[in-house]
């Protein structure tokens, strides 16, 4: 089949898609469908936001699986904001010195599969690990998986269908298969590289290759996993056989994880943390999540006016992209694991102000942006967005952090292990340092926002540090200059780069302009500027939209 697709294009038309009993918007057509099908058989949002992901898992098992992580933000129908976060810490014996030593017995080969040149990297001979850095790859990147716990977590707090009846499609596509779409396909071209171990290559590869776009395609030993949590529960993969093959997995490569760090893990609810933006009200994940690098960054934007420029001004771009600069360096520097380390009020409007004072008509120079050696600015991850008739919303985040992750697999489960882990710094007095029982820093951040009293969105935007970044400009082209959710979404997108450099999409007008005022301007792909998805109630009537640069769709009814 000829499905060949222009990576740096894309001109299908997209129209807001709308309804008024259910609407499910993610990155895979099937997926959505998996979600939409809960929904009509009278599950709720909650029920659907799992029967997503979970399919997600195996149509798009690039950027997500079973060995990540999943967060949850949402609005209930009775009017309540909340969040749930179910992300696992280091293993217990985890510390610096311990995977510093295992780092300087490692062979020089596989020390080398652990920094990958393709993320920048370039292992001397002879080279420390304090030169090195947290690994990207390979054991001592995996943290503790809490998406089956956070799954069942929320289906049995929020939803009203068992785990059981929600895993059903994911099950049915890794059994029965299902065609690869174009997009998907070419991101798994990456696990030709990526993975070693046969039995990893056996999961994820056919005939030693990465599908073709159209290519149908079964996962058996993935869906044999997800068919064992669906008859034993999550506790299959933190205390049972799937959670034997995890750790048989991650000691056999050299990494330090246990039964007990797996058995310990429980997914937490906690309070978002918000501001307002231009009237709305602006919800997100606190720390150990970037949530506040996004309200910062709309504080600082409200104060200096930036949504006040003319939209196709070389002004507009300049005021938000100086604004993110800031919330950058804050964020970047101070968010960690809360019990860990105290956080400034970085979300606060008196922060703001006193941050924006640094912005002028020229370009802040070389502000210290990222986590060293963390390779998190492109990461790849699945967001998801579904609205019912009820008045439920939720925005749902699965991931492995950079698409199949660590490189591990977990024997026979057709589970890829994430490699999260790699976002810890190995510098003793850095914040995000590694520390046992920890958890990293985390890009993942579902949004939700208050428009107007009866006008609430579930929203997000994919991609690593463009996650905080498409939060403010879905935002700003929605509040601040009137879009409908799916022209908020195709609208051509910029973002700050680690590099200092500003990457616009080639359709961003005023470029020159751009350049003329001092930014070091750089066209990127379409591929660079995320993943977003939207589900918005405006009174009884839902909305959907899709990220026009993905495979997939916004589908309600």
């Amino acid at each position: 089949m000829n499905d060949a697709i222009d990576l740096d294009r894309f001109d299908s038309r997209r129209s807001t898609v709308y309804g008024n009993r259910g609407m499910v918007a993610t990155s895979q057509p099937l997926a959505a469908e998996a979600g939409l099908s809960i929904l009509r058989d009278g599950g709720n949002a909650f029920d659907a936001a799992v029967a997503t992901a979970a399919a997600l898992n195996v149509v798009e098992p690039t950027s997500t699986g079973l060995g990540g992580d999943v967060f949850a933000l949402y609005r209930t129908a009775d009017g309540d904001v909340g969040a749930m976060r179910s992300c696992g810490p280091a293993p217990a014996d985890a510390t610096i010195e311990n995977v510093s030593r295992s780092l300087e017995e490692t062979d020089e080969e596989t020390l080398e599969s652990y920094y990958p040149e393709s993320r920048g990297y370039a292992v001397d001979s002879g080279a420390s690990a304090d030169e090195l850095g947290m690994p990207f790859l390979g054991p001592h990147a995996v943290t503790v998986p809490g998406t089956a716990r956070g799954w069942e977590t929320t289906v049995q707090e929020l939803g009203r269908r068992s785990l059981s009846e929600v895993l059903q499609p994911a099950i049915h596509y890794a059994t029965e298969g299902y065609p690869v779409s174009p997009i998907i396909a070419h991101h798994w071209e990456g696990a030709e590289r990526l993975f070693t171990d046969e039995h990893a290559r056996e999961a994820y590869l056919f005939d030693g290759e990465s599908p073709d776009p159209g290519q149908t395609v079964t996962m058996p030993r993935l869906g044999e996993s997800l068919q064992q949590i669906a008859e034993h529960g999550a506790d299959e993969v933190y205390e049972g056989d799937i959670a034997d093959a995890i750790v048989d997995e991650i000691q056999s490569a050299g990494g330090f994880m246990t039964r007990d760090d797996l058995a310990d893990f429980e997914p937490e609810f906690v309070d978002p943390v918000s501001t307002t933006y231009n009237g709305a009200e602006v919800y997100e994940l606190p720390p150990n999540n970037q949530g506040l690098v996004a309200l910062e960054a709309l504080n600082i934007a409200e104060e200096i006016g930036a949504g006040e420029h003319a939209y196709d001004s070389p002004e507009r771009i300049h005021a938000f992209a100086e604004a993110m600069k800031l919330a950058f360096v804050d964020g970047h520097h101070y968010i960690t694991d809360p019990k860990y380390e105290e956080i400034p009020p970085l979300a606060s409007k008196s922060y703001a102000r006193e941050r924006a004072a640094a912005i002028g008509d020229s370009p802040i120079r070389n502000p210290a942006v990222g986590v060293p050696n963390a390779n998190a600015e492109d990461a790849d991850t699945v967001l998801l967005t579904v609205g019912d008739e009820e008045g439920n919303l939720v925005s749902y985040i699965n991931s492995r952090f950079a698409g199949f992750g660590s490189g591990l697999v977990a024997g026979d489960t057709g589970i890829a292990l994430q490699n999260r882990g790699a976002s810890f710094s190995l510098d003793a007095d850095h914040p995000n340092r590694l520390e046992p029982g920890k958890r990293p820093f985390h890009t993942l951040i579902p949004a939700i926002a208050k428009l107007d009293e009866d006008d609430w969105l579930a929203f997000g935007v994919m991609g690593g540090y463009m996650q905080p970044q498409g939060h403010v400009q879905v935002l700003s082209n929605l509040v601040d200059y009137g879009m409908s959710p799916q022209a908020a979404l195709d609208a051509p997108r910029w973002r700050y780069r680690e590099s200092g450099s500003l990457g616009i999409e080639d359709r961003l007008p005023n470029a020159a302009k751009l350049a003329r005022k001092g930014h070091d301007v750089g066209v990127l792909p379409p591929v660079m500027f995320g993943g977003a998805q939207l589900v918005r109630r405006r009174g009884e009537t839902l909305s959907g939209a899709t990220e026009p640069r993905k495979d997939g769709v916004a589908i309600g009814f």
